[in-house]
């Protein structure tokens, strides 16, 4: 057996894939071989979800089918919009999606079988229940009531339909497009290997999907696109970045190294696990990001986010990450920062149904090893000679109270 150990998996091959491949040296991605910049804004999403799932881009007469079978799956159902409407309203949106997408399972006609066929009429359902449940969700969360668009002309447009309750123009359609192209897959993510842990199983597509946004809600995974809108927002004025970038790194430098682990403790936006240069998708959404900022008078935000670039670039090594300018795209679309996440999802969710199709096509059980760095084999003590515990003594039952 290999005993080699590397924290957090780094670089360690977990399972073949041909869906998706990082070059992190040369800040490049590819679906199914295409590169992302030749493929976002060109090609629609739908069409990139139909290679993310089977392999090749559709022939016209396939790409309008796949488009009509999205279509036909639309519509949020009734016990989902309940329970969303009985939620706290300041419950967290991907909370709301994680509990909307367990519901679903329940409700799912093809929900006790396990083929391919059947996996992929509920990666179909899935693909409309997600944003939709994130665009209701924001509805009902801000005093609205939810909306259908049932005749929207793209994924994209019926998306921001639902979030607005007004057909979108096709410019501001095409730019959410390129956004879900660009978060559709990114290889063996956190929240993808997770859904792919559960596949491993032989656990549901929708059970898959709940573990993904589950694992998606961390910080150090999906959250980062709302701090750096925070970030941008705190900042305000173009000429405070410079001084925030320093003050935020020479507060850094003075941590100890767990604590620089703290996403707190960083810039957010900055740094990636894969990448050694910037994000490929990051190129692409600095563009978007300036004409956006353009177009909706919201330049200085833009600004901001070039200045700490800069600083960045200056100071560190750390590559942009698609999360940096996203954030500035999410703004000018009239995004609050806690939903950033949210709209990454509906992205996301093609890429984890494809990788969950093809884990199911070609599956083992996903069982890793640990290596073991407790007490070696020893007797047990008798009580009387058996030492105090200060971490069980100290601890408090959170759940005690007087009776």
């Amino acid at each position: 057996m290999d005993t080699a150990w590397k924290a957090g998996l780094e670089d360690v091959l977990a399972a073949r894939s041909s869906i998706t491949s990082v070059d992190g040296r040369a800040g490049r991605l590819f679906y199914r071989g295409y590169e992302i910049g030749e493929l976002a804004g060109v090609v629609p999403f739908e069409e990139v979800t139909a290679l993310l799932w089977f392999g090749e881009l559709p022939a016209p007469a396939e790409a309008a089918l796949f488009r009509a079978r999205l279509e036909a799956a639309r519509g949020l159902p009734a016990p989902v919009l309940a329970v969303l409407e009985g939620l706290p309203r300041d419950a967290h949106p991907l909370d709301a999606l994680r509990t909307a997408v367990s519901l679903a399972a329940t409700l799912d006609p093809d929900g006790c079988l396990g083929d391919r066929d059947a996996n992929v009429r509920k990666a179909l359902r899935l693909m409309t229940l997600v944003p939709e449940t994130v665009a209701a969700w924001q509805r009902i969360r801000t005093g609205r009531a939810p909306v259908a668009a049932p005749r929207a002309a793209s994924h994209a447009a019926y998306f921001l339909e639902l979030l607005d309750g007004r057909a979108p123009s096709p410019e501001v359609a095409r730019v959410l497009d390129v956004v879900l192209t660009l978060h559709a897959d990114h290889e063996f993510n956190a929240s993808t290997f997770a859904a792919r842990v559960a596949v491993a199983t032989l656990a549901d597509l929708h059970a898959a999907v709940v573990a993904a946004v589950a694992t998606l809600k961390g910080p150090r995974h999906g959250g980062a696109n709302e701090d750096v809108l925070a970030m941008l927002h705190a900042i305000g004025d173009p000429a405070e970045a410079e001084a925030f970038v320093g003050e935020r790194l020479g507060a850094r430098a003075a941590l100890s190294r767990q604590e620089r682990g703290d996403p707190k403790a960083r810039v957010p936006g900055f740094g990636h696990r894969v990448y050694r240069v910037d994000d490929a998708r990051a190129r692409v959404l600095r563009a978007m990001a300036e004409t956006m900022a353009e177009a909706t008078g919201r330049r200085r935000l833009f600004e901001v986010a070039e200045r700490v670039y800069d600083a960045m670039r200056a100071r560190t090594s750390l590559p942009v990450n698609v999360d940096f300018f996203s954030a500035v795209v999410y703004d000018a679309l009239g995004i609050p920062p806690d939903f950033c996440t949210s709209i990454f999802a509906a992205g996301r969710i093609a890429g984890w149904c494809a990788h969950a199709l093809e884990q199911y096509a070609d599956n083992r059980l996903i069982r890793p090893r640990a290596d073991y760095v407790g007490p070696a084999p020893r007797p047990v003590p008798p009580r009387s000679r058996r030492k105090t515990d200060t971490s069980i003594a100290s601890s408090s039952n959170s759940y005690s109270r007087d009776s």
